[in-house]
């Protein structure tokens, strides 16, 4: 699926090729909650990097956060306005994240919602509990291909 996307202020537009588009991770990791998180979490997708272009790259701004167990994770945002857009973490060099936030695609529904580093949310946070979600105190064994294989939405 083509994914487009942009910032708010529209300064930064990019589309990028995903089959593993479903919405279905909160990461309340305190990098996602305090970067990009409305709701004390940020929702990544899955793309190919190669198929990444981007009008207004000169816009674009890196913030490089290290991770204990993840690498350096660079998440590009928006320079002029600050809206995060993608992450892309060159330990997964074919792989880049989108910010679900970020996509102007009409996305469809997932099937469940994985809530991953519960371990780190803030205690403000209202965490969902129902038939519907899955939580994990830190990130799941199942990556993001194998969770949408699992619910044949590949």
């Amino acid at each position: 699926m083509l994914l487009e996307g942009s910032c708010h202020c529209g300064s930064v537009r990019f589309r990028v090729q995903s089959e593993t588009f479903y919405p279905y991770q909160a990461c309340y990791c305190s990098i996602c909650r305090k970067t990009a998180g409305g709701g004390g979490y940020a929702v990544n997708l899955g793309a190919e990097a190669g198929t990444l272009e981007v009008e207004g790259r000169d816009n674009v701004s890196v913030y490089t956060a290290s991770s204990r167990d993840r690498g350096s994770p660079e998440r590009n945002f928006c320079g002029h306005c600050g809206s995060f857009l993608w992450l892309f973490n060159p330990m997964w060099p074919d792989l880049v994240h989108p910010y679900a936030s970020a996509i102007d695609t009409p996305l469809p529904k997932p099937p469940e919602c994985v809530r991953i580093m519960l371990n780190y949310a803030a205690p403000w946070c209202d965490i969902p509990a129902n038939d519907r979600e899955t939580h994990f105190p830190e990130y799941p064994e199942e990556s993001l291909e194998d969770w949408h294989r699992r619910h044949g939405l590949l």
